[in-house]
């Protein structure tokens, strides 16, 4: 039988309607791939000249908190799919990941005042219950949906003053939500404080994290050259040695939002945001570290990760794309919790693949096979030249210069 890989996209589609993860609404859609409404386009973005599209791929079978889902991702490098579909496989020789977010999904907004007295620093904290209610008439739908401003507090710091607003944004990422919050409740200080403030806005900082687990057996991860035992105590050093080095820290956390930003981007969110959250986490403290602890204990080995993941499921470009909702199908995505449990449990994988290539046969080799489709399309190749062309690679120099050769040396072929 073919691996899920070497299906045709049809055949993907129906093997995945066939097992329940499409409905016969989104089989349709994703057969057809048809761009935005020209409406819809125009109002996502500002000067509007046309579409960009970018592949949407899936990672099979990836196995989150005893469910099995299928990961959609957006973006142009064919290995970020191959090696999460990799770890996803490795991670089920050990039942799968286990993933906890937070209970509540908490935005913050930062109210900023600039050299700000003593009597109007407590004239802040007087006007807590007025500031309270301020935020309940501002958005009262948050409120309705049990959601709503759960703490106030101000903070000094050098000439500044800053008062965080928390709110719980239920199911929405929360930037529009919050801010509209933080600007009521920064008009009602400015006149009590008779002083203008510097800003109100959101902060995509957070320390609110969630987290993932995965234990494999280390005959999980052998490969080719190397068994799994001396595999996965190289990981382990791999995982250390990330520890002391920012330099590596930084390619290894880059290594895990390859899935996760390009998985948000296929559920319509804000990748940018959650990668400044992301990044500005890992740099918190002395220094910038991984996202990510492998360590042997045993005949297992254990992976974890702690990131913040400021999501969401509904508005904006999240209602507004109709191939967002099929991607919440196809990961099985209930609720912002499960959005985010998901994503970090991708993480996870994508950076246990990545380690497991990275200390084994390396890097280049793995990657440079799947990016031969790429370089045959660069090289000027089309329709089913790609594929032949392809093929000729695998086993050639993969240069841009070598493809133009082959496939005139396949088109002459092909005129005899």
């Amino acid at each position: 039988m073919a691996k899920f890989y070497q299906l045709s996209r049809e055949e993907r589609i129906e093997q995945l309607q066939k097992a329940g993860q499409l409905n016969e609404t989104a089989a349709r859609l994703l057969r057809q791939s048809p761009l935005l409404p020209e409406a819809t386009a125009a109002h996502l973005t500002e000067n509007q000249l046309g579409q960009f599209p970018l592949p949407l791929g899936v990672v099979h079978r990836l196995r989150v908190n005893g469910l099995t889902r299928e990961v959609a991702i957006v973006g142009e490098e064919p290995s970020v799919v191959a090696a999460a579909s990799n770890g996803a496989r490795m991670a089920s020789l050990g039942g799968g990941v286990y993933a906890q977010a937070p209970q509540a999904h908490l935005v913050t907004a930062e109210i900023v005042y600039a050299g700000l007295s003593k009597a109007n620093l407590q004239r802040i904290d007087e006007a807590h219950d007025d500031l309270l209610a301020v935020a309940q008439r501002a958005h009262p739908s948050i409120v309705r949906r049990g959601g709503g401003v759960r703490d106030i507090r101000s903070i000094v710091k050098e000439q500044f003053t800053t008062v965080l607003v928390t709110v719980d944004v239920q199911e929405a990422m929360g930037a529009n939500i919050v801010n509209t919050i933080a600007e009521a409740i920064a008009d009602r200080l400015d006149v009590l404080l008779q002083t203008r403030r510097l800003f109100a806005i959101l902060s995509n900082y957070s320390e609110q994290l969630t987290q993932a687990s995965v234990t494999i057996p280390v005959a999980g991860v052998a490969t080719a050259s190397g068994n799994g035992a001396a595999v996965a105590a190289r990981i382990e050093l791999a995982s250390r040695y990330a520890q002391a080095s920012t330099a590596r820290a930084t390619t290894s956390n880059k290594g895990v939002m390859n899935g996760v930003a390009g998985a948000a981007i296929a559920l319509g969110n804000d990748y940018r945001a959650l990668e400044a959250g992301v990044h500005a986490y890992a740099g918190r403290g002395q220094g910038y570290a991984p996202l990510t602890n492998w360590r042997v204990d045993g005949e297992f080995l254990r992976g974890t990760i702690s990131l913040p993941l400021q999501l969401g499921t509904v508005g904006g470009a999240i209602s507004a794309l109709p191939l967002a909702r099929v991607s919440r199908e196809l990961a099985r995505i209930e609720c912002v919790r499960d959005e985010q449990e998901v994503l970090a449990a991708l993480g996870l994988v994508q950076n246990l693949a990545a380690l497991r290539a990275l200390v084994g046969p390396g890097i280049q080799a793995g990657h440079m096979a799947l990016q031969a489709g790429a370089l045959a399309i660069a090289a000027g190749a089309s329709g089913g030249e790609v594929d032949q062309l392809t093929a000729r690679l695998q086993d050639s120099e993969k240069t841009l210069r070598n493809a133009q050769r082959l496939l005139q040396q396949l088109r002459q072929e092909e005129d005899k």
